[in-house]
Parts: structure tokens; sequence; C-alpha cells
């Protein structure tokens, strides 16, 4: 399992889709934090931050998984502030990751845990990954001078 994966499962909730709701009920725009774990096979941990912007929102619900996977999700559900997605992923290499998570979510944080299933050099490997994310502030940063 790669870093990708786990680093990716913001994008994968915010491109999954409002399926039963609008995209405003389900993030805010703004500046957020995620937390990605690795907790099996082998433990990792990364934090990222994201700008989310109002005009990026629907484009984010609709658009690519993640700039590493395009994901289909044929079970999809975000209602009730619950998650559950189940799917596969596939790398721009072509290796197929199959996805399944659940969790909860309000506007301005969720919490998704998934486990993820694909194969190296024919070798099944499996793992669960956890993604707790929070919306830190109305305003993004200003992009760093060059």
């Amino acid at each position: 399992m790669n870093r990708p994966v786990v680093a990716g499962l913001l994008g994968l909730l915010i491109a999954a889709g409002p399926l039963g709701a609008n995209a405003a009920e389900l993030i805010q725009p703004g500046y957020w934090e995620s937390t990605n774990r690795m907790l099996s096979p082998i433990p990792a941990k990364s934090v990222e931050r994201r700008c989310i912007t109002p005009a990026d929102v629907a484009k984010f619900l609709m658009g690519p998984s993640n700039r590493h996977y395009a994901c289909t999700y044929p079970t999809r559900s975000f209602e009730g502030g619950k998650i559950l997605l189940k799917g596969s992923c596939v790398s721009k290499k072509g290796r197929r990751v199959q996805v399944e998570g659940q969790g909860s979510y309000s506007q301005t944080s969720f919490s998704l845990t998934a486990q993820v299933a694909t194969e190296f050099s024919g070798i099944p490997i499996a793992g669960k990954v956890r993604t707790e994310a929070k919306r830190i502030g109305d305003a993004c940063p200003a992009p760093a001078a060059s």
C-alpha cells in the first residue's frame, strides 16, 4: 500500500459526490486539515492541509477522486451524518485498489475508516486506513511568494 492511498481519503470523500444532499450540506468551503493514518499493514501517518474554495466545492464533489487515483463507488451514501462507500480506485499506472469505508461527517469535520485491498506482484495486500479532517478556517492562506 502506498502513501497516496492514505493521503487521498480527503479527496475520496470530497469527490464521492452528494447523493441525497447538496454540496453545501456536506462540506463548507475553507481551509481543511486532514490527518491520514495507515493502521495496517504498516502503520504510517501524514497530515495535509487543503484549500477548498466555494467555486471548487461542486467541482470536487463531481470530479476525479484525487491526483493519484480515479475512483468509482457503486455504493455511496452521505445521509444523516453517516458515510458509506464501497467501490474501487485505479492508479495512473493501472493498479486497482478495492475500497470499503464507513464514517461520519458534518459541514466542518469528517471521519472515515476504510478497508483497502490491492495486489503487488501477484501478492494480495489488505490494509486499513483512517482519515480525520476538520475545517480550520474560513479563508485559505495566501500562496507563498516564489
